[in-house]
């Protein structure tokens, strides 16, 4: 028979390496996790430049309709029912891109 008083619990190598390396594996997966949100951050910020960056060309080329209009108009390209016809389809453009909207504060009642 064994004698319980004798029996020295020692320490678990094992399962403190296991533990050490559970913690390691850990600490790289949530550094890989921080590196992929950082990286998702900075795409989010590059996308939103370019963003910006096109709203800035297509002001720049929206600058250049009235210009092209009236040079139209000078070589007699461009009569005066074509810029009519061309104010309506813009008048029009406009009154459905408010409608698809759904914006109350652009619309009027009739009466």
């Amino acid at each position: 028979s064994i004698d319980i008083a004798d029996v020295d619990v020692g320490k678990n190598i094992g399962a403190d390496l296991q533990t050490h390396q559970a913690d390691a594996d850990k600490q790289v997966a949530q550094a890989r996790a921080e590196e992929r949100r950082a990286m998702a951050v900075a795409t989010e910020q590059e996308m939103k430049a370019k963003v910006e960056e096109m709203r800035a060309d297509l002001v720049k080329a929206e600058a250049q309709v009235p210009l092209a209009l009236a040079d139209a108009f000078r070589q007699g390209h461009m009569g005066v029912m074509d810029y009519v016809r061309y104010n309506n389809i813009q008048s029009d453009t406009s009154m459905r891109e408010a409608i698809a909207s759904g914006d109350e504060a652009d619309t009027e009642p009739l009466a």
